[in-house]
């Protein structure tokens, strides 16, 4: 049996896959519970205090990372120190630490 497919079953044909490809991989990024798509950094209204409170909090180091309105505070600021750890610092919306989690636990778990 011979199937003869012209243009417009060509281009039916592609974007049937197409569809089932964003599927997969949609479904893919769900259960692989991947959520950075959402992450924001700290705006620049609130960056120099949250960035200060996370540094008096570690005693120190490199911010490198910060994020607004995290599963766990209301600002997360990254701040890698000398020595090469990292440490996670919560802070609620008035810069009181909450929480610190890294490398090696410097703080606690609130």
């Amino acid at each position: 049996m011979k199937i003869k497919l012209n243009h417009k079953s060509i281009a039916v044909v592609i974007a049937g896959a197409a569809v089932v490809t964003a599927g997969t991989v949609g479904a893919a990024r769900a259960l692989s519970g991947d959520e950075d798509t959402t992450e924001r950094p700290i705006p620049a209204s609130a960056l120099d205090q949250a960035e200060q409170a996370a540094l008096d909090e570690t005693g120190g180091g490199k911010v490198t990372g910060t994020e607004v309105d995290d599963e766990e505070s209301k600002y997360e600021v990254e701040v890698t120190l000398e020595n090469g750890d990292q440490v996670d610092v919560q802070l609620d919306e008035h810069f009181q630490v909450v929480g610190t989690d890294g490398d090696h636990d410097s703080g606690s778990d609130d």
